[in-house]
């Protein structure tokens, strides 16, 4: 094999799996461990995969700025949309409780929540909430605690204490990452808890995320694929990424963009 095709294959391993050690390149492809580091750094100098400790990740994974909830609102918006609109479909058809986690495509589900059933729904989300107070059906609780002005989110302590007391029928969560290996992610570690505690206490988790959160890891990690029945994403997700969720028992159910 030569070193242009040796780079090349160990690229896609790097993009396919999140992460790759020097070592297991280096049995996978019967080269020495220099060989394989100067295949990184020249990856790396290409901008296709990030250099770490004791081998490499994709270069758009590692995180570690958080975008506010305006400039996210105003991204991949016609996915959010078309995620939003198929996640409805996993309400309670008969009313239920249902939790909704702060999130710029979360928000989009508190808008298509329907006027024509009964349903309880605690959310974080300072957004979600305000759009759903105009809902005649909707018995609405909010979080107590600390609102993070950065993404309109409820954390804290409080909030924690009153998700350790619950159970409910379904919760949807937003994320900023997904890989096999760090699970389902997200920058702040108060957020990370929160996302946590919802995903304890319900008894069908959902979490929505449009394809571009795929390959990439943030700083906390708040739980493993295996954690999660249901992601909802749109019909740009890869082939991989699909069957990498399948495999961990994770029903995919991807929204047409624009449908």
């Amino acid at each position: 094999m030569y070193a242009e095709e040796r780079q090349q294959a160990i690229a896609s391993q790097v993009l396919a799996d999140g992460r790759a050690s020097v070592n297991e390149l280096a049995d996978a492809y019967d080269v020495t461990t220099e060989t394989v580091r100067r295949d990184l750094d020249v990856l790396d100098k290409a901008g296709v995969i990030r250099r770490v400790h004791g081998g490499a990740v994709p270069a758009r994974t590692l995180h570690l700025v958080e975008q506010g909830v305006v400039q996210r609102d105003s991204t991949q918006t016609q996915q959010k949309a078309a995620i939003a609109a198929a996640a409805v479909a996993l309400l309670p058809a008969t009313g239920g409780t249902v939790l909704i986690d702060a999130g710029t495509t979360t928000a989009r589900i508190a808008e298509l929540i329907p006027t024509d059933r009964d349903l309880v729904i605690i959310t974080n989300s300072i957004p979600a909430a305000a759009k759903l107070t105009s809902n005649p059906t909707i018995s609405l609780q909010l979080l107590g605690g600390r609102v993070r002005s950065l993404t309109q989110a409820v954390v804290g302590e409080q909030a924690l204490r009153t998700l350790d007391s619950l159970r409910v029928d379904v919760a949807f969560l937003g994320t900023n990452g997904i890989t096999v290996r760090h699970g389902f992610s997200t920058p702040d570690s108060d957020e990370a808890a929160i996302k946590r505690a919802m995903a304890k206490c319900a008894n069908h988790v959902v979490v929505t995320a449009d394809s571009s959160k795929f390959g990439r890891e943030d700083l906390v990690s708040f739980a493993p694929l295996s954690a999660v029945r249901t992601v909802v994403t749109d019909n740009e997700i890869r082939d991989h990424e699909r069957r990498q969720l399948i495999d961990a028992g994770v029903d995919v159910i991807c929204a047409e963009a624009g449908s």
